[in-house]
């Protein structure tokens, strides 16, 4: 009898263990979309374990600017070959799309703008994704589908030489741009990616007629990018714009250069998104670069490069800056074209 019994209950500690077993195996992901949104205990030993296995990542971006985070999280994860091919927002996102459309899968994840990464989701190239480092980030600073969340920000404000402007008469609010003793000694950048996402803030801030009203300071156009605006501001050749970019600033007064930069109210966010390819090949080391870019240690390296930080708790210490991320809007392209053409009518083609 003791020997049946002991048979018994073998047994039955067997087949609990082999239902444990397969409970286990049923559970652990297998796709991208699982791996993408796993969330269970042991969500970070499965992550390296696979990452093991599959020993690759592609990374699409824009530049080299994330080399000293891509150097840390090699570090960690040595065991994986790292590929960062390199080209601007427009062209990765050409790239990635003719990629897909030709059955190519290459791409595992992009640390990219976030304009650039609207057509890449209209065309599914983008899987929605979840990260335990998500709730430390503001909804705002996260598409609504969870297609990508900012990892580096700029902003565009005023930026203004003091040796020039004293910073006790400079402007400081989007109404202080219209005393009419700045008239045409303002300058903006020609570029439509930066000038349009502004116009778009003073829109949805202080409306159309205000920016008409803006456009009546006869402001100097200049055909240039954000960085070389900044530089004509510390040469005194362009002593105001309100087209700077923060970052630009914080680089350059680094070097002691005589520029200083205000948030005029709500400003426009110039982002940089994490976000995963659906078809990824290496997703578990995806999801491990994703979780790296979002965390406070790489948070903490976007910053020591000149950038600001999404996270909460991570805005510094100076004033609060209240933000608009405008390609996180739902009708952002109907918008940007809107903007867009407001700013052709009212700044550029006068």
């Amino acid at each position: 009898m003791k020997s049946a019994n002991r048979n018994l209950h073998m047994l039955t500690v067997a087949a609990f263990g082999f239902a444990a077993f397969v409970e286990a195996a049923r559970a652990a992901p297998t796709t991208v979309a699982e791996i993408a949104n796993y969330s269970g205990a042991d969500r970070q030993q499965i992550l390296e374990d696979g990452a093991r296995k599959e020993k690759a990542l592609m990374i699409y971006t824009t530049g080299t600017q994330i080399q000293p985070l891509l150097d840390a999280f090699k570090k960690k994860f040595p065991f994986l070959d790292v590929m960062m091919p390199r080209a601007t927002s427009e062209d990765v996102s050409r790239k990635v799309i003719e990629e897909y459309q030709a059955g190519v899968f290459d791409a595992d994840v992009f640390e990219l703008s976030s304009y650039g990464l609207i057509v890449p989701r209209e065309m599914g190239v983008l899987q929605p994704f979840s990260s335990p480092q998500a709730s430390e980030y503001p909804a705002s600073a996260i598409e609504a589908n969870r297609i990508w969340i900012s990892v580096r920000e700029s902003y565009v404000g005023i930026g203004y030489n003091p040796n020039i402007v004293p910073a006790a008469e400079a402007p400081k609010t989007y109404d202080d741009l219209l005393n009419p003793k700045w008239k045409g000694k303002m300058a903006i950048s020609y570029s439509m990616s930066t000038t349009a996402n502004v116009i778009g803030a003073m829109v949805l801030t202080k409306g159309q007629d205000y920016v008409r009203k803006l456009g009546a300071q006869d402001n100097r156009v200049y055909p240039l990018l954000g960085r070389a605006l900044a530089n004509l501001t510390i040469s005194g050749e362009a002593p105001i714009s309100w087209t700077t970019y923060d970052s630009h600033v914080k680089a350059s007064q680094a070097q002691n250069a005589p520029i200083a930069w205000s948030a005029p109210g709500p400003v426009a966010v110039t982002d940089t998104s994490v976000a995963l390819a659906t078809k990824s090949p290496h997703p578990h080391a995806a999801m491990l670069f994703i979780d790296f870019l979002l965390s406070k240690e790489g948070q903490e390296m976007y910053q020591k490069l000149g950038y600001s930080s999404a996270r909460k708790g991570m805005q510094g210490s100076g004033p609060a800056i209240e933000k608009i991320y405008l390609t996180n809007r739902p009708t952002y392209v109907q918008d940007y074209e809107a903007w867009s053409a407001l700013t052709q009518q009212v700044f550029i083609k006068k």
